[in-house]
């Protein structure tokens, strides 16, 4: 039975109003409930009800939203498995876009706005890394943000890993990484378990793309983009695009934070977040280059398609 059957009816306690998304393992529905009021609710695919991999990420999801609580993180508010049998998991609802829209519309944003929103989102994080939770997945994806009060909110917890767990309890095999190429730190790619420089990475690397509308590295395939996040040092982000520059302070910044080796990164997100704060009050305004063909004809859209996970 296909999933968008349950528009309308209730599971476990949620009258299912519409489908809202989907995505690789479940589907996410705009549900109400008479305590909790309007939520999302997410729903493991039907024909994943019976994979033990994926209900365990599921449920792990669910656990690491329940674990962190944090005015940044989208709170989890229910989990489990209804009458029917299905894996359902409720959040709270959140107003606004998703960053990457945002972005893509609004971009290259100001350097205070983007220092604004990397400072809510670096406080999820490190709450997160303080839990001893590393996300894995962070992209503007997964930022819900509201243009109108600011407000930043951080999705999917999907993929994210224990530190503190035993080698055998881990749902990712030895020589896969997880996360999104465009986004995961160099030493992600080699399926090992990463520490939080590796979330670190990300986000300097979103902070890369809100301030420039584009990323450091320019591979067009996942092949390319592998080896040369391995191989070559990213682009400065003073020259990641013709007629846009940056202030020494940020560019310092932004660079020691894409620092291929783990160690030569901040010594935590909070410290990464407060140097960037920093350059950016200390910083000119950027001079704002004319769209190119490409930004206006959705074409980096389509690309960013390929490197998902």
């Amino acid at each position: 039975m296909p999933i968008e059957t349950i528009v309308g009816t209730t599971l476990a306690g949620y009258t299912v109003r519409g489908k809202v998304g989907e995505g690789g393992t479940s589907t996410v529905f705009r549900a109400d409930h008479s305590q909790h009021g309007t939520v999302a609710l997410k729903v493991l695919r039907e024909k994943l009800q019976h994979d033990k991999t994926a209900v365990a990420r599921f449920l792990r999801e669910a656990q690491f939203g329940a674990r962190v609580q944090h005015p940044n993180i989208i709170r989890t508010l229910d989990y489990g498995q209804s009458d029917g049998d299905r894996y359902y998991l409720a959040i709270e609802w959140a107003s606004g876009e998703i960053l990457d829209k945002h972005a893509e519309r609004s971009g290259p944003l100001p350097s205070k706005e983007v220092a604004d929103i990397m400072k809510q989102i670096c406080g999820a994080v490190q709450a997160a890394h303080d839990a001893g939770i590393v996300h894995r997945d962070l992209k503007p994806e997964n930022v819900m943000y509201d243009p109108a009060t600011h407000h930043v909110k951080l999705l999917d917890f999907g993929i994210a890993a224990d530190t503190d767990a035993a080698p055998d309890q881990r749902l990712t095999r030895a020589g896969f990484f997880v996360g999104t190429l465009m986004y995961v730190a160099p030493e992600a790619l080699s399926g090992e378990l990463v520490g939080p420089a590796a979330d670190q990475y990300s986000l300097a690397t979103i902070a890369y793309f809100l301030l420039t509308g584009v990323l450091p590295y320019s591979g067009k395939s996942p092949r390319e983009l592998f080896s040369q996040l391995l191989t070559q040092p990213p682009t400065s982000i003073s020259k990641a695009k013709p007629g846009l520059t940056f202030s020494p302070q940020i560019e310092t910044v932004i660079m020691k934070a894409l620092s291929k080796q783990p160690g030569d990164r901040y010594g935590s997100v909070t410290e990464f977040s407060n140097a960037f704060a920093a350059a950016a009050l200390a910083a000119p305004a950027a001079s704002a280059p004319e769209p190119d063909s490409a930004a206006k004809s959705g074409i980096f859209g389509k690309v960013k398609g390929l490197f998902g996970r």
